[in-house]
């Protein structure tokens, strides 16, 4: 078993590497790994193809193809027009709205369709305001990362988790919803300070005109009624005895029939690299611990912390936040879900589970590469003439990331290690 665990690790760290330097695209890199490692005959077809887990990519499919029909309403946009109205042209209280905004849109949606939605409106708003839209895409970035992490479907880390865990909606809302509003309120405050002295804070900009950006109002209370019937089935699903994909999809189903849209650009707009992404993760992760890797990490582990829950916890919060910072959460994500099923067997596995999402959700902000949103809304910025580069992220990203983590430190010895 020691050649085929070598193999497998060199193919896995090889992967990771790529990634993260991004010399290939990592959907390509994925992909070819888990290939490798099927024709290498360290995993078979069939048990390649068990390990993809279908109710995250369901999942995923069925609230992209919503998010997609409703962004065709222009409802985000009325949204972030209606922030700064309500901000009444101070840019301090403009930020502040557009985070509120892009968290509690990313805890219900896909954040990257979020960010992308919001992130143009952000460029007219900080023109109009006179001021570099730096602070305020930054501050977006930060938002949607943190307001992802409430629900199962606001951000991909969580659905990997819940679907590993098996946690309903409601019980994975009830643990995460209150540490995100507190660390949103932490994020707010702290870069509000930062960015005080780089802005006029007098208002700059007048009532901003809102009536002509819902461009299908028919459509809109469509979409609104089927959001609303998958939120209430997410609630119920335990009761329904249905996964939370089956709702999703079912949703996605039904939207497209009362609206008639055509299939063809709705599907086209899912984000199929980042489903064959996780085609590609789920393989390798499947070939790590059938070869023992996973289980002698997780004996590591113990080792360190001499089976010592509390020490364990807080090093996985603190590992995971410091490594999906250096590379994309989710496939960090993917490859820890095993090793805490593993540590499970050793100790309560509640408290590792929440210190695994709350480490990738909130470390996913510490670098420009942390997570999806951030990379999508750099290259937004970018495409405008504003680009963000890794120092000047870091530099707004660092301490809020850190007060986060405390926050979240916090959080985990009271509510599930006392």
């Amino acid at each position: 078993m020691i050649l085929p665990a070598l193999f497998t690790a060199i193919i896995f760290v090889l992967a990771y590497i790529i990634i993260a330097t991004e010399r290939l695209h990592r959907t390509v890199v994925a992909l070819a790994g888990g290939m490798l490692l099927i024709l290498a005959g360290i995993l078979s077809q069939e048990e390649a193809f068990a390990a993809i887990d279908f109710n995250v990519i369901l999942l995923l499919v069925g609230m992209m193809v919503i998010a997609n029909i409703m962004s065709e309403t222009g409802v985000f946009q009325w949204i972030a027009v209606q922030s700064v109205n309500a901000g009444r042209g101070q840019p301090l209280l403009i930020m502040a709205m557009l985070c509120l905004v892009t968290a509690g849109a990313s805890a219900i949606l896909d954040n990257v369709t979020i960010v992308v939605l919001i992130a143009p409106i952000t460029l007219f708003i900080a023109s109009a305001l006179h001021v570099s839209p730096t602070p305020f895409l930054v501050a977006e970035i930060m938002s949607s990362n943190i307001g992802g992490a409430a629900t199962i479907i606001g951000d991909p880390p969580n659905i990997l988790v819940a679907s590993a865990a098996n946690l309903d909606f409601l019980t994975f809302a009830g643990n995460m919803l209150p540490i995100t509003l507190l660390c949103l309120g932490t994020l707010i405050g702290i870069l509000a300070l930062r960015i005080r002295g780089e802005i006029d804070p007098s208002p700059a900009v007048s009532r901003l005109d809102a009536s002509g950006l819902i461009t299908d109002r028919r459509l809109l209370r469509q979409s609104l009624i089927v959001m609303g019937l998958v939120l209430v089935g997410f609630i119920f699903h335990g009761m329904l005895g249905l996964e939370p994909a089956t709702i999703a999809m079912a949703g996605a189903s039904l939207l497209l029939i009362i609206t008639r849209r055509d299939p063809f650009q709705h599907l086209r707009e899912v984000e199929w690299t980042t489903l064959f992404f996780f085609l590609g993760l789920f393989i390798m992760v499947a070939a790590m611990v059938k070869t023992g890797i996973i289980a002698a990490i997780a004996n590591a582990v113990l080792n360190i912390t001499k089976g010592n829950l509390r020490l364990t916890a807080n090093l996985l919060l603190w590992f995971s936040a410091l490594f999906s910072g250096i590379v994309d959460n989710i496939p960090y994500t993917a490859t820890l879900i095993p090793l805490v099923q593993q540590l499970g067997k050793a100790m309560p596995a509640e408290p590792l589970w929440w210190a695994l999402i709350m480490g990738a959700d909130f470390g996913g902000n510490l670098t420009l590469v942390g997570a999806s949103a951030n990379l999508v809304v750099a290259t937004v910025a970018q495409r405008a003439g504003y680009p963000i580069s890794f120092k000047r992220y870091l530099s707004y990203s660092l301490v809020s990331t850190l007060a986060v983590l405390v926050l979240s430190t916090l959080y985990l010895w009271l509510r599930y290690l006392l």
